[in-house]
């Protein structure tokens, strides 16, 4: 296995969700967006709250956590994505910026929340300790991230699929497992290296309706970074029998669970 390769990671990343806003909106904001009350429940956002939503993507975070009375400020390294959040929420401030360099001085947050985008980080333990030194003593952090592919089934599905017909080592910037942060223990253990305390864990179900089974491939091939990247570096052949083993496997509806973990700053 390839070890990762951070700064080239982060380059990949960034091209890709800076041309994938309206698709990624289109794809998943119905499906991420379940997990976002339990999000903000967890940092115990309310009227009052001083809020950062990193790697906010269009906003949806930060937008309902406005929506509960809290000062909320949304940070993404997109500028594509930072742009689609203005425009979608133009009373709320977002600022382009670094999950693990954050632009902003010690303590000056209640809560930091994160929504699947640990994901997409080359060092997400630096992100951590960023989100930790940003928060006030007292204030809460908490992040969702996939469950593990057997769970959250459009993956597995792709996955699956991948294995069977293709390469899972395609030669792609290598970054941290897609799936670290699905077990609760490697969160328990990395919230605790960072410095916070009391760290808490649960499952958020979720459902990803996406109408038809095609649309599972064309949301995964077309509409995400690291796994579209994946699926683009198969051979012609490989891919034709990946799509179709995808459209076979697929239902209108999948599982699509959530791990939110959360901890406290002393």
């Amino acid at each position: 296995m390839t070890p990762p390769q951070p700064e080239s990671f982060r380059e990949f990343e960034h091209a890709g969700w800076e041309k994938l806003p309206k698709r990624y909106h289109d794809a998943f904001a119905s499906l991420t967006s379940q997990a976002i009350e339990p999000l903000l429940d967890a940092v115990h956002a309310n009227g009052g709250t001083k809020l950062l939503d990193v790697a906010t993507g269009p906003g949806y975070v930060a937008a309902a956590a406005a929506a509960r009375g809290a000062e909320a400020i949304g940070l993404d390294f997109a500028a594509a994505m930072v742009a689609e959040a203005r425009r979608n929420y133009s009373k709320i401030t977002f600022k382009e910026g670094d999950a693990e360099d954050l632009p902003f001085p010690d303590a000056s947050f209640d809560a930091v929340t994160m929504n699947f985008g640990l994901l997409h980080l080359g060092r997400p333990e630096r992100a951590l300790t960023e989100a930790r030194r940003v928060l006030r003593s007292g204030g809460r952090f908490a992040f969702t991230v996939w469950a593990k592919p057997e769970e959250a089934r459009g993956f597995g599905i792709v996955l699956a699929a991948i294995q069977k017909h293709g390469n899972m080592n395609a030669p792609i910037p290598a970054g941290p497992p897609f799936f670290r942060f699905s077990d609760e223990a490697e969160c328990r253990r990395a919230l605790l290296e960072a410095g916070f305390t009391s760290p808490q864990f649960r499952k958020v179900p979720q459902t990803w309706r996406l109408g038809s089974p095609a649309a599972l491939w064309e949301f995964m091939s077309g509409s995400t970074v690291r796994t579209g990247a994946l699926l683009r570096a198969q051979t012609p052949q490989a891919l034709a029998a990946i799509r179709a083993e995808v459209i076979a496997a697929a239902k209108s509806e999948l599982p699509m669970p959530a791990v939110l973990a959360s901890a406290t700053k002393q």
